[in-house]
């Protein structure tokens, strides 16, 4: 017989306790489970309360990349109109491939993705997309002979596919993506014959696939029309006129649970594309064939070369004498004076490092337009300040106060930790502290406070120049190995 629980029994009511205390016990981690999963929610308001929209992206000669010390590209281009359209900072992110865009964006470790994405049927159970930036379709890129120049048209008209159904029983190099073999496999179809495919490795961007077909290392491959165009002026020797494809639309992404961040998305592009402006990026990448040339074959174009600019050798030297990772002084150099040793400013400011004359002349710097001079003494000069700021712990905030301090002198940065301090800010900060002070030091208000000794200064120039050269030093870390 079996016995039953009563609560006149002792021992069934310690039994009725500990099943009590035990499924108390257990609903407890459920429910915080739960709190955290709407905590992890990351839309718009969450995006602006951080100040900062993370933007995931892929290398390559349009989207992102650098050319001679600046970030440039379509998507980049486009993206700080954004985030300057949200108010808030832009920080780039960079997957190897779509795939991982893809898988970023839904682990949270980006909020857009901004690539030229092909809308698709599959690609909208992933992600949601943005109204579309552009219209494009796929061109097969196939190389003409060597002697093409010379050749008569009847000749090199036969030497070239020009119509999809000459490429049945041959063979078609494309990168191992669904969209670019399912193409392969539609046109196949289409055409009621077989063309085989080579696969090649996914992380491979457009551009050196393209360039593949020029050097003759694969056949043929099938790319977006406005970049194989703009790689066929500096390849002429390649054909990108025979279409395998209808128009496809190419648009932005974010998650499904980011929809006011999409909204918002929307709202700016249908403002923009009213713009000139809109028409004018889209121009420069795609339809400006001699900066296409040019830049491609600039040793400062970072899918080129490691390089930064002619001086990356004078940098590296004379950053060791300081310490700092020289892609921050040439990020400096460059918010300077672009690397032109020439160029002179309305203060008699001249050279790389845009030393003023009389502190050219208490460093010993003879020659201002002199590269090495010129760097030379800045770094001499970014020393002397730095030892004015020895009290700072973090290092990189006191990098921060010694460039605000060479922007517009040590004695405003000091009156501006003062002013920090009667408001209760923490005047060994810059970050969120002492550069908000130093904003208000352009008001009569904060600049006759007693604290203040060395009056009025255009606070904003310190402020950006700060934070500009940061912008720029995390582009170059992406781009330039130290």
């Amino acid at each position: 017989m079996k016995k039953r629980m009563s609560l006149h029994n002792p021992i069934g009511l310690v039994y009725l306790v500990l099943f009590f205390l035990f499924f108390c016990c257990e609903k407890d981690p459920i429910k915080k489970e739960e709190v955290i999963e709407i905590d992890k929610k990351w839309d718009l308001e969450q995006i602006k309360a951080s100040g900062k929209l993370r933007a995931l992206t892929i290398y390559s000669g349009t989207t992102y990349y650098l050319y001679k010390g600046r970030p440039m590209g379509y998507e980049f281009e486009l993206l700080e109109r954004l985030a300057e359209y949200l108010e808030v900072d832009l920080e780039m992110i960079v997957a190897d491939n779509v795939d991982a865009l893809f898988e970023k964006l839904n682990n949270g470790e980006g909020d857009i993705v901004a690539h030229g994405l092909t809308i698709t049927t599959d690609r909208k159970e992933d992600v949601s997309f943005t109204d579309h930036l552009y219209l494009t379709k796929q061109v097969l890129v196939q190389k003409k002979p060597d002697n093409w120049r010379s050749m008569r048209w009847g000749k090199l008209k036969k030497a070239l596919v020009h119509d999809p159904i000459g490429l049945l029983g041959d063979t078609i190099s494309v990168k191992d993506k669904p969209l670019y073999k399912e193409r392969i496999y539609n046109l196949s179809e289409e055409l009621g014959g077989i063309i085989y495919l080579d696969i090649l490795p996914g992380e491979l961007a457009t551009d050196e696939i393209i360039e593949k077909v020029a050097n003759e290392d694969i056949k043929y491959t099938i790319a977006d029309n406005n970049i194989a165009g703009i790689m066929s002026t500096y390849y002429p020797v390649l054909d990108v006129k025979v279409p395998v494809s209808f128009s496809q639309r190419k648009a932005w992404a974010t998650r499904h649970d980011s929809q006011n961040l999409l909204k918002a998305t929307n709202n700016w592009l249908k403002q923009i594309k009213r713009k000139v402006d809109f028409n004018v990026i889209y121009n420069k990448y795609f339809k400006n064939k001699k900066y296409f040339r040019r830049r491609i074959k600039s040793n400062f174009y970072s899918l080129n070369k490691q390089q930064i600019s002619h001086y990356d050798g004078l940098i590296k030297k004379h950053s060791k004498t300081i310490n700092w990772d020289w892609r921050l002084v040439a990020s400096q150099v460059y918010q300077e004076s672009k690397f032109d040793p020439r160029v002179s400013s309305w203060a008699k400011a001249s050279g790389l490092m845009q030393l003023m004359p009389k502190t050219a002349e208490e460093l010993g710097v003879t020659n201002r337009s002199d590269p090495e001079q010129s760097i030379k003494g800045g770094t001499k000069y970014l020393k002397r300040i730095w030892k004015n700021f020895e009290h700072i712990p973090d290092s990189i905030q006191r990098i921060k106060f010694t460039m605000a301090s060479y922007n517009c002198g040590m004695g405003h940065v000091f009156d501006a930790q003062r002013l920090a301090e009667t408001r209760g800010l923490n005047k060994d900060v810059w970050d969120d502290n002492v550069e908000t002070i130093i904003l208000l030091l352009s008001e009569p208000k904060n600049y006759n406070h007693p604290v203040v000794k060395y009056g009025y200064v255009r606070g904003l120039e310190p402020y950006n120049y700060v934070k500009q050269i940061f912008e720029r030093y995390q582009h170059y870390t992406k781009f330039i190995t130290k």
